[in-house]
């Protein structure tokens, strides 16, 4: 695979719902109040329930999966919930190439990835690094 910085990622799209959350949550044993009651999440000072933020952490899983196929490697993730994904919004994992590097004769991807809304609001920005086969 050519990789270049400066590269965009292929995007993961997932819409914010309750019955993705409650899926989630359900695998996760994470019924917790703010994720599926509307009063529980304005309580919290958000506008109604709101999505896992370990859900945002598995959408980047996801996009960076979905580009490094199956013989890739993922080595990090790290990012920082900056907002909630409010039901209704479409979520968009995607990232851009930093830096590429061999390494013990693999090639070493580092990337910033985030979590962003269809308005371009970011959720939760962070950074990646991938080793491709």
């Amino acid at each position: 695979m050519d990789v270049e910085i400066g590269q965009q990622l292929p995007t993961f799209e997932r819409m914010s719902s309750l019955h993705a959350w409650n899926r989630y949550a359900a695998v996760n044993e994470e019924f917790v109040p703010i994720h599926m009651d509307d009063d529980a999440g304005r309580n919290a000072g958000n506008a109604g329930a709101f999505g896992m933020g370990n859900l945002q952490v598995a959408y980047l899983h996801a996009m960076l999966r979905q580009w490094i196929g199956d013989e890739g490697r993922i080595i990090s993730v790290n990012c920082q919930m900056r907002a909630p994904n409010l039901r209704g919004l479409k979520t968009i994992a995607t990232g851009v190439v930093t830096a590429v590097r061999e390494e013990n004769g693999e090639t070493l991807v580092d990337l910033d990835v985030w979590t962003e809304t269809s308005e371009g609001t970011k959720l939760a920005p962070g950074t990646a690094t991938v080793a491709l086969p």
